[in-house]
């Protein structure tokens, strides 16, 4: 390399070698203001990929356009000092060609630990660092650029947790970052950060280390410490390396793509035919010489091994044959390492006969997808393939096609995928076709089925393979179909009651999914069941005699409103039976206009929520869930009477008495003057549920026989029994003396009343379980299934049964050594019997697999054909109705009242759509019939999200919607379930959950006609 800058190809194989790094330690924006030889648009485009996709993916676009344009002589000088002039002088020292200035393989590896400890720490200091305390210092002793800082700023004024990850993601670009920045931060009063960074949990400073980065030249101020905790077996030896490159200080904005090393295709001075061994995930190539080149290709981050245990491989072994198949694997077993050997394998096979190869692996959770691809896909993929995620969550700005187009492996919600085949099926652009993947592995396949998103999929998939069967037999060429690998630990029984319908339901299944077999171990059941620990099952029944005045009241205020409204319900009180009575209750008298019954059975079911809830946690629990309705109750008719008296005129100084309508006046005056004996009856705590202290024994007794290791989860029913047990359990002194630290893990949904857990609090919960910052989860049934949570030792089942793959699901958790299955509830709940039958529909599941297994080729082919062609045919006949449903209505035929008074709101003509979601009401005349209060519960929810408040019916208080901001306008967006949907052509009155439900279809809003006669500025 004796030519230095001149050397151009030595150059592109330093940006090819050290690409990885590289990604980590550029910042893209300020590098393009100093390279003058790249043209305008190029920059242009690189500065939009950097705001629409982050600024990994934006590096990415500049280093390939570096790396395979033409450019004039000392561009590769000029891109060296624009990294040192621009704040990147660790990208500069990889970019010498004299190989002089590198920093040693020793200091890297000390570098890397570093960024493991910060990755590791990150919620900690995210938690704690007020970012505004030491952006100033950090500038100062030049650990950030001014840049940098404003950067900082800017996103600090999204919240200091968003300042607190920019800041991270940009301090390890810099030299000395670590010893510079435990400086700045003992500066600035963070003493307890320091002692966390420098070993305080478990790290240890090393002398060795510090020598080392001193003789490559990086000044240490401090001693570096570097993590004991080495990367975990279940990782399977994935290398530091890919956890740095994928921590969470990275561009939370970016799609990754595949970080590769000697990627496939780059050009190489170093040896144009490196290979790979897709077995064991090592380098076959041989270097030519000794050279500073050999230095250079020993950088490359090295593939963790891949292999699988014999059991595995069974398993495993029709899909490497190219069929489609399912795979079911007990919860815990690796199934997931299975399909991504398979995906390997596929694509090597792909690359050797140079066919096209492309998969994507479809997940039924947001939070699976990252899962799937930090854990798993990406560890043993990146290296060869590129390899991304995306969701719902996903801040992506490019289209789906082209995101499959420029990528090997796609890890994505199914809905992302179904919308992009949509897309396609109406002639969009923006589309995709399932002949365009060659694999597709669905992960908990057995959700393949009715009217769900996977079963949509593979409806396309199975209507395409009987097209093919005829062009076939026309001679005609066919359009190529993916291979289909379905993954799941327990497939179920469906509603089946007898064997014959076990097996019909498996043989549905695998209709859906054109599956040739089931998968189960036969062979290797031994090695399975050594690495499958079966827990002890346990029951924990309460009998519950205790007297409970508070639940005495709460019945005779019931009773009370149900002899007001002349209502006579066969299901006891606080029962499911009771609930579904008082919604349908509330139903029928929304349609009929019966402004009495329906406020009365709404009233009733929320007293029976709060039986239900006294049952399972708390008294307190059960009356604030009373209190905050009534609350809000208040709240809303305080709102129509004042707004009523200011249009009257009346002086607004002067507060007048309530003048509700008599049914409202019952209730509210029912419930007030009932409230002070309920909070004295709820806040006696000699009371306990009898069911509450079962679980506070069984809780005690595990964690006083066990190790500080322990780890265990709570499974309950609803959000606000997990958040309530969440609390009871940190209140109480005698579980924090035994080492129990709680948390509840709860979905990211916000179709409850109850606030959800966003993606973010979600990982950062499941992390300190990982780490054991908290062991003992309350979850809902989110944590029963696919995500990612570290074994337990006790897995309790608070009063919550369901179905047979739940509880599959939910065992399988606790699969450490020596775990215990814990079924906590009442006696004559019948929870014990539900549990007893679906061990039964276990057995009955297992057998039916075993049935379908031994079917002879020619009747399970004939079986299967048979099942497909019925799905296909009553999904034709579904929607043909619904297509005749949207030509009969139009929705200038119906009309909407409001549910509680009636008062006619709107009719269909005054509705549009935004993005085929928000249905709008944009007319003058509607503007009249709202008023808009503050949404105290979207503030709780959404703390950084902008809303205008709640719109509600100026004549009774009840919620309509809420407004939304479009494009800078305030436009009312509307709920259907608040209101009652009145046809015109004399059918019965009907109520809607969902849009969707309605069988009309609705006008786009056009942007500009809204405009012409808004009346805002």
């Amino acid at each position: 390399m004796a030519n230095g800058y001149s050397t151009d190809k030595c150059f592109r194989s330093l940006i090819s070698c050290f690409r990885a790094r590289m990604k980590r330690y550029i910042q893209v924006e300020p590098v393009l203001d100093y390279l003058t030889f790249l043209p305008a648009e190029v920059k242009e485009r690189i500065q939009t990929m950097a705001a629409t996709n982050g600024n990994m993916q934006a590096v990415e676009g500049l280093l390939s356009t570096l790396e395979k344009g033409v450019w004039p002589p000392g561009w590769a000088r000029e891109f060296v000092e624009a990294l040192q002039r621009a704040g990147s002088p660790l990208a500069a020292r990889y970019m010498n060609p004299e190989l002089t200035d590198l920093p040693s393989p020793s200091s890297e590896n000390a570098h890397d630990e570093c960024l493991q400890l910060l990755d590791l720490l990150q919620p900690t200091l995210v938690d704690k660092l007020l970012v505004r305390d030491v952006l100033d210092k950090c500038v100062a002793v030049e650990l950030l650029t001014l840049e940098d800082g404003n950067r900082i700023a800017a996103a600090a004024n999204n919240g200091n947790e968003s300042g607190v990850r920019e800041l991270l993601k940009r301090i390890v670009q810099k030299e000395n970052w670590f010893s510079t920045f435990l400086t700045v931060l003992s500066e600035t009063g963070n003493d307890a950060l320091v002692q966390e960074l420098t070993g305080a949990n478990g790290f240890e400073s090393n002398a060795e280390t510090e020598n080392l980065l001193q003789e490559d030249g990086l000044e240490v101020k401090e001693p570096v410490l570097l993590a004991t905790d080495q990367p975990s077996p279940e990782k399977d030896g994935c290398d530091m390396e890919n956890n740095v490159l994928e921590s969470s200080y990275a561009d939370s904005s970016v799609v990754s793509e595949s970080d590769t090393s000697l990627a496939e295709g780059s050009v190489s001075c170093l040896d144009e035919s490196l290979g790979h061994n897709s077995n064991m995930g090592s380098d076959s190539g041989t270097m030519g010489s000794d050279s500073d080149e050999e230095n250079v290709a020993e950088r490359a981050s090295p593939e963790p091994e891949l292999q699988l245990r014999p059991y595995q491989m069974e398993v495993a072994q029709p899909a490497l044959e190219g069929k489609n198949v399912i795979i079911c694997l007990p919860t815990g077993s690796g199934k997931t390492r299975v399909a991504v050997y398979i995906a390997r394998d596929h694509l090597d096979k792909k690359k050797k006969t140079s066919q096209p190869g492309k998969i994507i692996v479809l997940a039924n959770k947001v939070p699976l997808v990252e899962q799937l691809f930090r854990e798993e896909f990406n560890p043993f993929l990146k290296k060869w393939y590129r390899i991304t995620r995306l969701s719902g969550d996903t801040q992506l700005k490019i289209s789906f096609p082209e995101v499959v187009k420029s990528h090997d492996v796609i890890i994505s919600t199914a809905q992302i995928l179904e919308n992009s085949l949509l897309n396609s099926e109406k002639g969009e652009d923006a589309g995709v076709q399932l002949s365009d993947f060659s694999l597709i592995i669905i992960d908990e396949c057995h959700h393949t089925n009715k009217e769900g998103v996977y079963n949509n999929i593979m409806r396309r998939y199975l209507k395409q393979k009987l097209k093919n069967n005829r062009l076939e037999k026309e001679n005609k060429p066919v359009i190529p179909l993916p291979q289909i690998l379905g993954l799941t630990a327990s497939p179920g029984v469906g509603a089946a009651n007898k064997q014959a319908k076990a097996e019909e339901h498996i043989l549905k299944i695998c209709a859906n999914l054109d599956a040739s077999t089931i998968k189960t171990v036969k062979e290797n059941i031994d090695q399975l069941k050594d690495q499958i620990k079966e827990p002890c099952k346990k029951f924990a029944i309460a009998d519950d005699t205790r007297e409970d005045p508070f639940k005495d009241k709460l019945l005779q205020i019931m009773t009370k409103i149900q002899t007001f409204c002349q209502m006579n319900p066969m299901s006891d009180f606080g029962t499911q039976p009771y609930e579904q009575w008082a919604i349908k209750m509330e139903k029928k008298a929304a349609k009929e206009g019966n402004r009495k019954d329906r406020v009365c059975a709404e009233h009733l079911r929320k007293y029976n929520e709060a039986l239900q809830i006294n049952d399972t946690i708390r008294m307190i629990d059960a009356y604030n869930h009373l209190e905050s309705f009534y609350n809000d109750e208040k709240e809303k008719k305080y709102a129509v009477l004042e707004n009523a008296s200011d249009e009257s005129g009346d002086d607004g100084d002067e507060k007048k008495p309530l003048e509700l309508e008599e049914t409202d006046r019952f209730l509210m005056t029912l419930f007030f003057d009932n409230k002070k004996i309920l909070k004295k009856l709820a806040e006696n705590t000699e009371r306990e549920n009898e069911k509450l202290t079962k679980l506070r024994n069984t809780i005690m007794e595990h964690y006083t026989r066990t190790d500080e290791s322990a780890r265990g989860i709570i499974f309950t029913k609803t959000r606000q029994s997990a958040y309530a047990l969440s609390q009871w359990i940190t209140e109480n002194e005698k579980f924090a003396e035994v080492g129990v630290k709680a948390h509840h893990l709860i979905g990211a949904g916000h179709s409850s009343e109850f606030k959800p857990m966003t993606q973010n609090e979600q990982k950062e919960v499941i992390s300190k379980f990982r780490t054991g910052q908290i062991n003992l989860l309350i979850a809902t049934t989110v944590a029963e299934e696919g995500l990612d949570i570290k074994e337990c030792n006790i897995v309790i089942r608070y009063g919550l049964v369901t179905n047979e793959i739940a509880m599959v699901q939910a065992r399988g958790r606790a699969r450490a050594d020596e775990s215990t299955y814990v079924l906590v509830a009442h006696s004559g709940s019948g929870v014990v019997e539900r549990e007893t039958v679906n061990d039964f529909r276990e057995k009955m599941m297992y057998k039916a697999i075993d049935h379908v297994q031994n079917m002879r080729p020619e009747e399970y082919a004939h079986k299967i054909w048979e099942l497909q062609m019925q799905s296909i045919m009553e999904n034709k006949m579904k929607n043909r109705r619904s297509i005749a449903k949207h030509y009969k209505d139009n929705p200038s035929l119906i009309s909407f009242l409001c549910k509680n008074c009636s008062m006619q709101a709107c009719t269909g003509e005054d509705i549009h759509v935004i993005e085929n979601m928000h249905h709008v009401n944009m007319t003058q005349e509607f503007k009249k019939l709202y008023i808009v209060r503050e949404n105290e519960a979207l503030k709780s929810k959404f703390a950084d999200y902008q809303t205008n408040g709640e719109i509600i019916c100026k004549n009774c208080g009840q919620a309509w919607g809420t407004m939304m901001v479009h494009k800078g306008l305030d436009l009312p967006c509307l709920k259907i379930r608040n209101f009652v949907v009145v046809f015109k052509n004399n059918s019965p009155k009907k109520q809607y959950k969902k849009w969707v439900e309605l069988p009309i279809v609705f006008p786009s809003l056009d942007y500009s006609e809204y405009c012409l006669f808004s009346d805002e500025d």
